[in-house]
């Protein structure tokens, strides 16, 4: 009852000075609550865009992207489009091989002596001589 009594006799600039402090406390707590807001939708989006590794959301410069009144972010597509367009490691689903079928494998054909010229003979002789060691 006297601590009751005691703030009921404190100084008029005693409570300003609390108030002030109040408010700054929760204008701190509403740009926290802000910032984790407009993370949570930006990884929604990347997400969605095919982000590989949601890490990548650190180089998006928070001050830049808008929060609406109802705690959505109205811009994050863009946001995430940007991105991709600046930085396309961070995205997968695009792939720099190819996507051509691999040729089918062919049996070997035996050459035949008859069909080679004279030359191709001599040096086809002289690599299966050189192959038998004799």
């Amino acid at each position: 009852m006297t601590n009751e009594i005691e703030r009921e006799d404190a100084a008029p600039e005693d409570w300003q000075t609390r108030a002030e402090a109040a408010e700054q406390a929760l204008g701190q707590m509403q740009r926290e609550h802000g910032e984790k807001l407009k993370r949570a939708e930006l990884k929604i989006e990347a997400v969605r865009a095919g982000m590989v590794d949601l890490d990548g959301l650190k180089l998006v410069d928070l001050d830049r992207v808008a929060l609406a009144e109802d705690g959505s972010v109205p811009d994050a597509a863009a946001v995430m489009a940007k991105l991709k367009r600046d930085k396309p490691w961070l995205f997968g689903g695009g792939s720099s091989s190819s996507t051509a079928a691999v040729p089918r494998a062919e049996p070997a054909r035996a050459r035949h002596a008859r069909d080679l010229s004279e030359a191709d003979w001599r040096a086809a002789r002289a690599e299966m001589l050189r192959r038998s060691g004799g």
